[in-house]
């Protein structure tokens, strides 16, 4: 079995809110997530990154650091999760896998509620909008 690569992007806006996307096939139940998906052939990690956040929100973006990586032995995962800031484009899908419904930012207590399609994900959000409003009030002060 081959292993399954791709990256997520984690972007948090001026406001403290994190850039989400509403997704699911055609017959699933639609859930939140932060843009990701699969890495092409001959594509870094931080360009499918970048290449994902345009395809799924219309935005550009500059990737800042890799934060985490979620990597899964049985299942042969490996998934980077990069912050991201965006440096252009506007809110549009154009995802051409046409699996993107809704574009939202979100703050900490709607994340606490949302129906995310990788929950394991939710404590590690958490932790990043908490962390980038601790050091942006640092900066500020």
């Amino acid at each position: 079995m081959e292993k399954w690569q791709g990256s997520a992007a984690v972007c948090i806006n001026n406001e403290g809110k994190l850039l989400m996307v509403l997704q699911g096939k055609p017959e699933e139940k639609k859930k939140w997530s932060v843009p990701s998906g699969g890495k092409e052939p001959n594509e870094s990690f931080a360009q499918c990154c970048i290449r994902e956040v345009w395809e799924e929100t219309g935005y550009e973006v500059e990737v800042v650091d890799e934060v985490f990586v979620k990597k899964c032995s049985e299942a042969r995962v490996e998934v980077p999760y990069f912050c991201v800031n965006v440096i252009g484009g506007e809110e549009q899908i154009q995802d051409p896998d046409q699996l993107i419904y809704e574009i939202a930012w979100k703050n900490a207590e709607e994340l606490k509620e949302l129906e995310l399609s990788f929950p394991e994900d939710r404590n590690l959000l958490i932790y990043l909008m908490e962390k980038e409003k601790r050091e942006t009030c640092s900066r500020n002060s």
